[in-house]
């Protein structure tokens, strides 16, 4: 969804589908899966994982390197290069995820994870102004719309993962202490987009899209979960981020 949510808002704002769309799509695509089999490979180069993996992580590594080769060229000689530019940002980020790697501390960053999905948002003003035909400033807009969403998300789940191991329902005070930073990133989403509506920049009812997450950031804040499985909030948590997703698709124009 951190992926995947920004292509599709980005692509629906355009309002078009150009030939340079689907090497976009595959070269972010590509992208993405790409970190898998190179995290695997700096496992086995660790000792974390079995050298017997290797040779399927560079399959893959090949596999995923020559498709985002291909789109990047594809891109270029259609005359929209200027948006591989937009990858940059990510490598420093993907070289601090493979080094937390190598070090055994890559599990529980919330930091690392809210840096990376702004990178991963860069893919909706990519989207766009593909879509558009050149560059639109409003794409600048849609990158923080959608990185701030992913950022509420990232820290909303880590909050029902703590919740999750009390072993009591505490008291309402120390609930809503617990949930202050979910609370504030959501709370801060929703007025952020409230302003600019108010102000004309982006569409009138836009601000119903972030108030999605600030209900359910609410709705966790006072309803712990305690015993839950980590899938469990994962799933719930896609699922608000894809009906933030579709809502904001909808109200943008």
């Amino acid at each position: 969804v951190f992926l995947f949510s920004p292509l599709l808002i980005g692509l629906f704002a355009a309002g078009d589908v150009t030939e340079a769309t689907p090497a976009l799509l595959v070269g972010a695509v590509s992208a993405f899966l790409l970190r898998q089999p190179i995290t695997i490979a700096v496992k086995t180069y660790s000792g974390r994982r079995p050298q017997s993996e290797q040779s399927a992580a560079w399959f893959w590594i090949f596999v995923y390197g020559t498709a985002g080769l291909a789109s990047l060229v594809a891109l270029v000689l259609g005359g929209n290069g200027y948006v591989t530019w937009l990858a940059v940002p990510a490598l420093p980020v993907f070289v601090w995820h493979l080094w937390l790697v190598s070090k055994r501390a890559e599990r529980r960053q919330a930091g690392v994870e809210v840096v990376a999905t702004g990178a991963l948002a860069l893919a909706a003003p990519a989207a766009f102004w593909v879509g558009k035909g050149g560059y639109d400033p409003q794409g600048w807009i849609l990158w923080v719309f959608t990185w701030l969403q992913s950022a509420a998300s990232i820290v909303y789940a880590y909050l029902r993962l703590q919740q999750r191991e009390w072993r009591k329902t505490p008291p309402l005070r120390e609930r809503w202490q617990a949930a202050q930073r979910a609370l504030t990133y959501a709370g801060f989403n929703l007025s952020l987009v409230l302003v600019a509506a108010i102000v004309r920049q982006v569409a009138p009812w836009l601000w119903l899209a972030p108030l999605i997450q600030m209900a359910e950031t609410t709705w966790g804040s006072l309803n712990p979960a305690q015993g839950a499985k980590p899938v469990s909030i994962g799933v719930r948590q896609l699922l608000v981020s894809s009906i933030y997703t579709i809502v904001f698709i909808l109200l943008w124009r």
